[in-house]
């Protein structure tokens, strides 16, 4: 009789967890930090780094499926530059060239997709660019 009872009430648990699954992070668990806040103007690379808040540490394989680099700033969101990733070595770092038009503010927008998490990791960056 003790037995089959330890059975059932084993079997609930394992059942529980099983229907609970894993914790999931949220995004606000993760930022994006730019590596260098001031550049200078013209031709540019500018790098950010994705963290695990929690943990500090970076994180690498994100999917950058949103960016964008403008003058919000400075008042002048309409004055945006081409974007485009480029690749890096260091892990849970994302690079991108663009073109830094002007001395100023610019807002570096990007939205990502961490592996094995739900939701979206969406940060606004400002660096200044010098001449």
């Amino acid at each position: 009789m003790k037995s089959s009872t330890l059975s059932r009430t084993l079997g609930a648990a394992l059942l529980g967890l099983a229907l609970v699954g894993p914790a999931k992070a949220d995004p606000k668990d993760y930022e994006f930090q730019l590596v260098q806040k001031e550049l200078k103007m013209g031709e540019a690379v500018v790098a950010a780094r994705l963290v695990d808040k929690r943990s500090g540490k970076p994180v690498p394989d994100a999917v950058i499926f949103a960016k964008r680099i403008d003058m919000a700033p400075d008042g002048m969101p309409t004055m945006d530059s081409p974007i485009e990733q480029v690749a890096s070595t260091e892990p849970g770092v994302y690079q991108f060239r663009t073109r830094l038009t002007m001395a100023g503010g610019w807002q570096l927008s990007l939205g990502a997709k961490v592996q094995g998490e739900e939701g979206t990791v969406e940060n606004k960056l400002v660096l200044k660019a010098s001449k």
